[in-house]
């Protein structure tokens, strides 16, 4: 990797994590502004993305990517098809269950090391 990559990759984490907590903050206080919309839109599709990413260390990077992001559309639409099925539907609620769901699987693996759960194999 070249070292000018290596070295702007924290920068552009760092501003995809400012853009996401942007539109999370602008749709929960509900702020109208024209950037809320594509804010948003960013923070839900990256927010779900990078917390499953971080849960499927074992796969190669581009099958990370593609399982992520895919996995991170279908959060998505079925955080919005149960609100809608239960008559629960809102654009602050979405984003805070969207929100809390992908905290709850950034969490995951931090959980699983701290409590030492490791697979052991049995020698026959």
């Amino acid at each position: 990797m070249h070292p000018i990559a290596r070295e702007s990759l924290p920068l552009l984490a760092g501003a995809a994590v400012g853009t996401g907590v942007a539109g999370a903050a602008l749709v929960l206080a509900d702020i109208s502004s024209p950037l809320r919309a594509p804010f948003t839109f960013f923070f839900l599709i990256v927010a779900p993305g990078a917390a499953l990413a971080s849960t499927l260390r074992g796969l190669d990077p581009l099958t990370r990517v593609v399982v992520a992001a895919i996995g991170s559309i279908v959060l998505d639409l079925l955080v919005g098809q149960v609100m809608l099925m239960l008559h629960l539907w809102s654009i602050r609620g979405g984003v805070a269950v969207v929100a809390a769901l992908s905290a709850t699987l950034f969490l995951l693996p931090l959980a699983r090391h701290s409590y030492g759960v490791t697979v052991r194999r049995r020698d026959p």
